[in-house]
């Protein structure tokens, strides 16, 4: 394997000052995600999301933000791995990185379960594939082997055949609202800029800069 002492890159595409930091840390956000949607940075909605259990062992996985409205949107089952860790402690972290732009976004927050109406409008725009694979999947369940997963498809196929296939009550939606949002952009000689939104008590945002 490469010496990863030797793998090295310098940062110098942008800077950010914070003179640039909007008021609303969202509205950066959003400002930053379609700079990368434009640039056609690989899977820009794709955050990684951090929770854990109520004694603190963490679990990170990749999750696609699906909406922003006041905090980030997501969509998965809720008896998996991550549904069970949030409903012990809903706290969590989430971590966009856009590496054409040399950028990423930290958040910290408090992950709240969508209403059902909310999941059910999103569950109906979804791909019959998709729908089905909600249906199918035990997530984060230890399963015997591929085949098994797929005829699990197939039983689901064949009893929505003809029918509308609804959402099933243990898969939806959570919104992350967010206490603080962290911007980093990097910078020549590992001395990137990081600046930091803080909620206040009065939910006004502290925006401070922080040493890289």
């Amino acid at each position: 394997m490469k010496d990863l002492f030797d793998l090295r890159r310098d940062f110098a595409l942008k800077t950010f000052a914070e003179q640039e930091a909007t008021a609303d840390p969202l509205a950066l956000f959003e400002l930053w995600l379609n700079e990368a949607i434009q640039v056609k940075a690989l899977e820009p909605n794709a955050m990684t999301l951090s929770t854990a259990t109520t004694d603190g062992k963490p679990s990170s996985r990749v999750v696609l933000l699906k909406q922003v409205k006041g905090g980030f949107v997501f969509f998965t089952n809720y008896d998996s791995r991550k549904g069970q860790q949030i409903a012990e402690n809903n706290h969590c972290a989430l971590n966009f990185v856009w590496h054409e732009l040399e950028r990423q976004v930290r958040i910290e927050g408090i992950a709240e379960k969508l209403s059902e109406e909310e999941s059910d409008s999103y569950f109906e725009i979804r791909p019959e594939k998709s729908k089905l694979g909600a249906w199918a999947s035990p997530q984060s369940k230890v399963i015997p082997d591929r085949e098994y997963l797929e005829k699990l498809v197939v039983d689901y196929e064949q009893k929505f055949k003809g029918k509308e296939i609804h959402r099933p009550t243990n898969w939806g939606g959570y919104i992350v609202t967010p206490n603080l949002i962290e911007f980093w952009q990097g910078r020549k000689n590992r001395l990137h800029d990081r600046i930091q939104y803080t909620l206040n008590n009065d939910n006004s945002w502290k925006i401070e800069r922080l040493a890289p």
